[in-house]
């Protein structure tokens, strides 16, 4: 029953107890009326109030139905309730609703992991498992042997992974002239990516007097014994290995060995003086006219060579026997490597016939082309100056100085430096002036320029030597001649599947174009360094390789990457 009849059910009992006998006035009748409209009134009223309200179950449901006997009925759970057109529903507390998850228990995850579908599942899981790492593995083994091998590093040495750098006079080097500056100059030295100080000589020996020779003695102009062992721990910190040289009459004028009569008493001398300085911790040896001593007393020789080449438990580490020899053709270079059996062998190769000046472009090609291919690139060894003969900057000029800095840091050998050759030193009417340092002194013009131009040499030195110590190519990479004239040459350093190095020069007083052939060459390749007064781009952009052209005197650097 509705809300409707039972207000009518209502009405009509009401209307059955009044006493029928008693008829309304009209008064009465006006007075019904007016409460009839008041009421009717009111129930629109709480119609629209309902309205307003949302249709939940928030509001008390007993105060929205009274039942037929005059009291508020209670709805069952879930009951719809109508009022004036408002459904009223009660939603039980979510507490109530709620139904707590516990999950299988021990027993039930047994009992349903020995199904015959959770076991059919399980097995197939594992096996795909196996064949996905299974054809994984297979795919990593196809891409071994199908990629190209790498090529094998060559067994190379210290002396192979950075230039030498040579101070044959101790005085000129510091401004405390002796062993004690050069020590306090290890940190320079280190920052231009040196990997060898030859150091002297410095053992005394009056010049032609071979009675006064004392190999085992370091003079009075240089210092002591025991600056020269603190710089030798000073270097060895630093990861640069000192060499000593022990040309004996290095300040004479009768020869390296004195006269011939000498040689087999100073061969024999030298022996055990240079198992003095192995104990010192020297990396190695260097001496004047080998080709000599090598072929009058070829035993004392060997003798020597063994002596050098053999560790001992102070100094396990592998040391060097380098050569200085004053001979220039590649011929004659060629036949002392293999005769003398130094490590390297310093010579004028690259000054050309008669080692009085630089060798054209095409001999020096020639050269270089001919000793490479007749032995090991981890035993030349490039210098167009020996110890005693001068400055870079003095024989080939100084603007010419960077584009050879340039040269001998990326031939196929160890590149072998004087003192002050990193910022063009020039002799001033001495094979060994004085070095010179940058100070906070106040400059003029001029000696501010010099100066500006003895950094920007030292810069792109530093820069060089580093790039070399790096890339394999420049290390131990073939070399590769694409193209020469008697002005310019051109060549290419490659290794394995490391980024490939064009070296390029012109020594002509004016622009050139060079041709390159003879390699499978990109378009373009990127500019790593050039020397100044050049046509090409600033360094890191692209230049295009059909048609190369350099300015004069200038020389460039340019990488591209392999190509596969």
């Amino acid at each position: 029953m509705n809300t409707e009849e039972t207000n009518v059910d209502l009405k009509d009992a009401e209307t059955k107890d009044a006493d029928p006998t008693e008829a309304p006035g009209p008064d009465a009748v006006a007075a019904d009326a007016d409460a009839t409209e008041a009421d009717v009134s009111e129930a629109d009223l709480d119609q629209e109030e309902q309205e307003k309200q949302p249709m939940t179950g928030g509001g008390d449901p007993a105060e929205d139905a009274p039942s037929a006997g005059g009291e508020e009925a209670e709805p069952a759970d879930g009951a719809v309730m109508e009022k004036n057109g408002t459904v009223k529903l009660k939603i039980q507390d979510e507490e109530e609703e709620e139904v707590k998850f516990t999950g299988l228990n021990k027993e039930e995850l047994l009992r349903v992991a020995g199904t015959p579908g959770w076991v059919r599942t399980r097995w197939a899981l594992l096996v795909v498992f196996w064949l996905g790492w299974l054809g994984m593995l297979g795919g990593a083994v196809l891409i071994v042997l199908q990629a190209p091998r790498c090529r094998d590093l060559p067994s190379s040495s210290w002396w192979n992974d950075g230039p030498l750098y040579q101070i044959g006079d101790i005085r000129a080097f510091s401004a405390l002239k002796d062993l004690k500056g050069v020590e306090q100059k290890v940190g320079h030295l280190s920052q231009m990516k040196v990997r060898g100080l030859v150091v002297g000589p410095v053992h005394v020996a009056p010049a032609d007097d071979v009675m006064s020779l004392r190999f085992e003695e370091v003079s009075s102009e240089s210092g002591t014994l025991d600056q020269f062992k603190d710089l030798v721990r000073a270097a060895h910190k630093k990861g640069i290995s000192v060499v000593l040289d022990l040309t004996p009459n290095y300040q004479g004028s009768s020869g390296p060995w004195f006269s011939n009569v000498s040689v087999t008493n100073v061969a024999e001398r030298l022996k055990s003086a240079l198992v003095f300085w192995m104990k010192q911790g020297v990396d190695g040896v260097q001496m004047s006219g080998v080709e000599r001593v090598a072929s009058m007393v070829p035993s004392l020789w060997t003798d020597i060579r063994a002596i050098v080449h053999n560790g001992t438990k102070d100094s396990p580490n592998k040391r060097v026997l380098i050569g200085v020899t004053e001979r220039s053709s590649a011929e004659d270079v060629s036949a002392l490597l293999n005769s003398t059996g130094v490590d390297l062998l310093v010579s004028g190769v690259l000054l050309g016939p008669g080692g009085t000046g630089a060798a054209d472009a095409a001999e020096l090609a020639q050269s270089v082309q001919l000793l490479y291919s007749s032995h090991s690139q981890l035993k030349l060894a490039w210098s167009l100056v020996g110890r005693d003969q001068g400055h870079l900057a003095s024989l080939v000029g100084p603007a010419l100085v960077k584009l050879h800095q340039l040269l001998l840091l990326t031939l196929p050998g160890t590149p072998v430096f004087n003192y002050g050759d990193e910022i063009g030193l020039i002799d001033e009417g001495t094979k060994f002036p004085r070095m010179l340092w940058d100070s906070d002194e106040e400059l003029n013009g001029t000696l501010k320029e010099e100066q500006a131009e003895r950094r920007s040499c030292l810069r792109f030195f530093s820069a060089l030597s580093e790039l070399r110590g790096k890339e394999r190519s420049l290390l131990f990479g073939d070399f590769l001649l694409l193209s020469n004239s008697s002005s310019s040459l051109a060549y290419l350093r490659v290794w394995d599947q490391s980024e490939r190095y064009l070296v390029a020069f012109n020594w002509a007083e004016e622009a050139a174009a060079l041709q390159l052939s003879g390699a499978a060459l990109p378009r373009r390749a990127t500019l790593v360094l050039s020397t100044d007064g050049g046509v090409l781009p600033a360094d890191g952009g692209d230049v295009d390789l059909t048609e190369l052209r350099l300015g004069p005197g200038q020389a460039a650097l340019l990488r591209f990457p392999y190509a596969g």
